[in-house]
């Protein structure tokens, strides 16, 4: 993967220094879908809202952003140079195949945690996640290390995946699917909300793979073969069914909530091949339901 001396985003805040914390501030059923759909490393999202909501009071980030170390700098140059290949694709294809424009998301960086804009309390126990209510993507970089040492997802690709993804869950918010099936999210059953939920991942999976799809065609970051290999191997090593099993020693397939390894790497594939982001359509797919 090539991406040094590309351009880089500046649609980004740096937190990473500053302190704040407190209480998770839910605005109902749309607090509780940033822990679904932020959570990229899948686990039990009510317990973390249960350890959310007992968290101390609400304070505002204050301070100024540290210094950054070499690999700190690196990572931060990589992130923000992924993230404006997304806005590159992205504004494009909205244009091509939407007639629309497209609103790019932030990335904040921080550590430890964060206080968001209509999400609460933002942790790094979390992994990577993206805020509906503040249309941004909250990322502690240490989870690059956790990509790689934990789950065994190795690469630069890997993470430029992970970024890829939760911008596809920008792409379902500008697309007014996000707020769809938050109110939808109400009115339904655990099980029914756990398939909403694997729905709108794979779909963010799918999107990343749209990304990918014109990397080399639209943007300064350049990708082969092994690269794609990667994204792959991060889609498998995040599916439900594999981190349960090596959780538990086995899967529970109704607690799924962001699809299995085989159904993460469908979908990356899919967006990959097609190119087309109308081809995406997760809650239309029969085997999904």
């Amino acid at each position: 993967m090539k991406w040094q001396g590309g351009k880089q985003s500046g649609n980004f805040e740096d937190r990473r220094g500053m302190s704040g914390g407190g209480k998770i501030a839910l605005g109902g059923i749309g607090g509780i879908i940033v822990l679904v759909i932020g959570f990229l490393m899948g686990g039990d999202p009510m317990q973390l809202l249960q350890q959310a909501q007992n968290m101390g009071t609400q304070t505002e980030q204050s301070g100024q952003p540290r210094e950054l170390n070499p690999e700190e700098k690196r990572l931060t140059e990589f992130s923000l140079t992924v993230l404006q290949s997304t806005e590159d694709v992205w504004a494009k294809l909205f244009k091509e195949q939407m007639q629309q424009n497209y609103t790019p998301t932030t990335l904040v960086f921080y550590d430890g945690g964060t206080q968001t804009d209509g999400c609460g309390m933002g942790q790094a126990s979390y992994g990577p996640f993206y805020c509906p209510g503040d249309q941004k993507i909250y990322l502690d970089l240490t989870f690059n290390r956790e990509l790689s040492d934990k789950f065994g997802a190795k690469g630069e690709f890997a993470m430029a995946y992970v970024i890829a993804h939760e911008v596809g869950h920008h792409i379902q918010q500008l697309v007014g699917l996000l707020p769809k099936t938050n109110q939808a999210r109400g009115k339904l059953s655990e099980s029914e909300n756990n398939k909403i939920s694997v729905m709108t991942e794979l779909q963010a999976d799918f999107y990343a793979g749209v990304w990918a799809h014109y990397l080399n065609e639209y943007t300064d970051i350049k990708i082969d073969y092994n690269d794609i290999m990667d994204g792959m191997k991060a889609a498998e090593a995040v599916g439900d069914d594999k981190l349960q099993t090596a959780a538990q020693g086995y899967a529970v397939p109704e607690s799924f909530t962001h699809g299995t390894s085989a159904q993460r790497m469908a979908w990356f594939k899919k967006g990959y091949d097609s190119g087309d982001m109308r081809a995406g359509n997760t809650f239309e797919d029969p085997s999904l339901r």
